[in-house]
């Protein structure tokens, strides 16, 4: 296999990786922006209050759907550490994105809606979007080994493998 095809198959990896993460972001986006509205709109709770909350909601969202679909494939034989691991730099990204928010309507008196919901999720859930993508690949959802991962893919092929009958 040349160095050139390997290198393209490595991008593809990841290129899928990244939509998956995405569309998985996409989800956990919206339940973040309806949570955070509801909290400061509806039940009129302060705006740094409603972020860690909405937050909050939209990191468990996003574990399900990371573990069970972009993430499938990975290492499951240590879920308490990952799980771990998970939320505490899913932790980080909530400071990194409700900090931005705090700083921008506490310290720049940015408090309208309009500069609530961008400082919150365009800006800092970019920034929290970004370190949480590399936190979770490189430190959460760990790839098998290899040796691992071919026994865990004989072992699948043999259990699901229909019965096999020889003509005589």
């Amino acid at each position: 296999m040349s160095q050139r095809h390997t290198m393209r198959s490595r991008l593809q990896r990841l290129a899928r990786e990244i939509a998956k993460f995405g569309a998985v972001g996409a989800i956990g986006f919206v339940v973040n922006l309806i949570v955070f509205n509801i909290c400061v709109h509806g039940f009129h709770l302060a705006v740094v209050r409603s972020g860690v909350i909405a937050t909050a909601v939209a990191i468990a969202t996003n574990y399900v759907g990371n573990r069970y679909w972009t993430y499938r494939d990975a290492d499951t034989s240590r879920r308490s550490r990952e799980l771990s691991l998970f939320l505490l730099f899913s932790g980080i990204g909530l400071v990194i994105e409700n900090g931005i928010l705090a700083l921008s309507h506490y310290g720049f008196g940015l408090t309208t809606p309009l500069a609530d919901n961008i400082a919150k999720n365009v800006v800092g859930l970019g920034i929290g979007t970004v370190f949480r993508f590399w936190s979770y690949r490189t430190w959460v959802f760990r790839a098998l080994p290899a040796r691992e991962a071919v026994q865990t893919a004989e072992s699948f092929l043999t259990d699901t493998a229909p019965a096999r009958i020889d003509a005589k």
